[in-house]
């Protein structure tokens, strides 16, 4: 499995989430397996995004999208996007 990592500021969470909920690329026709959000309990207003894929060639191509959508909408929803996709060696749950 591979694991999308996005994260970056936004100046309003509720904003934020609105746009994310809009789904502007189409997580699961990008083959999105499950995302989870986090946000720092000190800063609500930091996001950090993890979208769980098959292939890294899928969490690629998500990437990709993201950035086209990035263009047109950093500094107003959000500012300085960070990603990098890692693949999972290892998941253990107690």
């Amino acid at each position: 499995m591979y694991m999308l990592s996005i994260e970056h500021p936004v100046p309003s969470y509720e904003k934020w989430k609105q746009a994310f909920d809009s789904d502007p690329v189409g997580r699961e026709k990008m083959r999105v397996r499950r995302y989870q959000i986090l946000r720092p309990i000190d800063n609500p207003n930091y996001v950090m995004i993890q979208l769980e894929f098959d292939t890294a060639s899928d969490a690629e191509a998500l990437l990709n999208a993201m950035r086209a959508v990035w263009s047109r909408v950093e500094g107003t929803i959000m500012m300085n996007p960070k990603a990098q996709i890692v693949e999972i060696a290892e998941t253990k749950e107690y």
